[in-house]
């Protein structure tokens, strides 16, 4: 059984170095490492007392992660019937595919089929009742395609209970996936981590956890390193999970740098700690994350219910060139960008082209009042991911309105308290490193923001008064969070 494995995988890197990224690009195709798959089998916890076990891999490229599971399975001596399904539309790959499985069959002893269709769509009858019930695996083993589709496509149509917008094509294989699980079967996955926090996964997440318990989840430090020779722009995770409503007491989480698993680092946490009561995922690999997120999560208060939410800029800047100017002129307001965020205060003007917007129209206008303005965008290598600036109104009087690009976010205050207040929670360690944990993207999502459970209203003020006077650096805001948040 030793060779099974690798040789799989030389074939597919053969097969990789004949087709060009771009096209692999185009269906959202990212072959796995044999690391990756090994690792990914080692996760099961295979019952051997079964007579016969059943796996799905679908979207199954060239057939690594079948192979490394079924190794891994013919590895423990299990001599039972091991039957696989692949599911694989894309024809190029399919010889390999098929000749994969064959030597499986020929050095494993196991059962296969193909299936040449569309993994979701081909389902969504037996998924309605129409033409009997769904099929049922024990084990799904898959690396599924990271692919947006359009709201109106046929897959979405077939899974509307976790659609919302243009979703991805990972998150639909893994509904589906979950839907062909026995109860009490284990689904294995390696995808983004988008789908952990944030509203456009919010019904996903809502189905997940009414169906299933998460039990492991391996993050990777690098996220250029995770598939071979490819540029992925996302954060990528394993992750397993149970069908099954007891919830464990503990998930386990692991941690590497990259796909070669050297020096991986293990992690008990309570189960509650990281999936959140807003349901939530945080993606907790320390004591030290542990404790951020107990301290965070002891308050009872947020953005939303103390009326203090955080919103996105409204001027997005290729569709109202009309209306932007580089110059202040008769009628003209301050339009300000993430580039007037400057160590904690707003710099306006500062020589940045379209500074003034010359419009009537309200939608384009805000009020001019006091406001914390917030990065949206940072860099993944920046050392904070929260940026944020008071803006105060007394130091632009004579302008009745502004305005602000879609690159920053904004939260207004009807105190000048209250702006300080705000900046001490975004601007502290603490806020920043819950954010991290929560959102492994360099995004700052307003949605996420406004969900953090933060000090009441009156405290925030408190917080303000305290600052107000102070130089607005990290440390001081440090001392007045410590102070209210233990």
């Amino acid at each position: 059984m030793t060779d099974i494995l690798s040789s799989a995988c030389s074939v597919t890197s053969a097969f990789v170095n004949k087709r060009s990224k771009a096209e692999r690009k185009s269906y959202g195709q990212f072959f796995t490492s044999q690391r990756t798959a090994e690792f990914m089998s080692s996760l099961f916890c295979i019952d051997f007392n079964k007579p016969s076990i059943s796996i799905l891999d679908a979207g199954a490229g060239t057939g690594i992660l079948s192979t490394a599971l079924v190794k891994r399975i013919r590895d423990a001596k299990y001599k039972g019937n091991i039957t696989v399904i692949c599911y694989e539309n894309d024809v190029k790959v399919l010889p390999i595919l098929s000749e994969n499985l064959e030597c499986l069959k020929q050095k494993a002893n196991i059962k296969y089929e193909i299936r040449i269709d569309n993994y979701i769509i081909s389902q969504s009858e037996s998924l309605s009742g129409l033409f009997g019930n769904i099929e049922k695996f024990d084990y799904i083993i898959g690396n599924p395609p990271y692919l947006k589709i359009p709201k109106n496509a046929e897959e979405a149509k077939a899974l509307p209970e976790v659609c919302y917008g243009a979703p991805n094509l990972y998150f639909l294989f893994w509904t589906m996936g979950i839907h062909n699980l026995i109860e009490n079967g284990e689904l294995v996955y390696i995808i983004p981590r988008s789908w952990t926090s944030g509203a456009y996964f919010e019904k996903f997440r809502r189905f997940l956890f009414s169906n299933c318990v998460i039990t492991d989840i391996h993050i990777f430090g690098s996220r250029d390193k995770v598939f071979d020779g490819e540029s992925i722009l996302q954060e990528t995770m394993i992750i397993k999970i149970r069908k099954s409503k007891i919830r464990p007491k503990s998930i386990t989480m692991s941690h590497s740098e990259t796909s070669d698993f050297l020096n991986v680092s293990h992690y008990k946490v309570n189960y509650d700690v990281v999936v959140a009561p807003n349901q939530y995922v945080f993606l907790v690999t320390n004591d030290e994350d542990a404790n951020i997120l107990s301290r965070v999560n002891r308050q009872d208060h947020t953005l939303v219910s103390d009326n203090l939410q955080m919103r996105t800029g409204i001027i997005v800047d290729f569709r109202t060139r009309d209306v932007l100017r580089n110059q202040e002129e008769k009628g003209t307001y301050p339009l300000f960008y993430s580039q007037h965020i400057r160590n904690g205060r707003i710099c306006w003007p500062i020589g940045h082209e379209n500074e003034y917007i010359l419009t009537d129209r309200i939608g384009y206008l805000q009020e001019n009042t006091d406001y914390v303005f917030i990065k949206r965008f940072t860099a993944k290598e920046e050392k904070r991911r929260l940026q944020c600036g008071i803006y105060l109104n007394a130091e632009h009087k004579k302008y009745k309105y502004i305005s602000t690009q879609n690159k920053i976010n904004y939260i207004k205050c009807e105190q000048t308290e209250f702006a300080y207040g705000l900046f001490v929670i975004l601007n502290s360690t603490l806020y920043d490193n819950y954010y991290r944990i929560l959102n492994g993207s360099t995004q700052v999502n307003s949605t996420e923001i406004n969900s953090m459970p933060v000090p009441s209203r009156e405290n925030i003020r408190l917080m303000g008064q305290e600052l107000m006077g102070q130089e607005l650096s990290e440390t001081n805001c440090n001392k007045i969070i410590d102070k209210w948040i233990r």
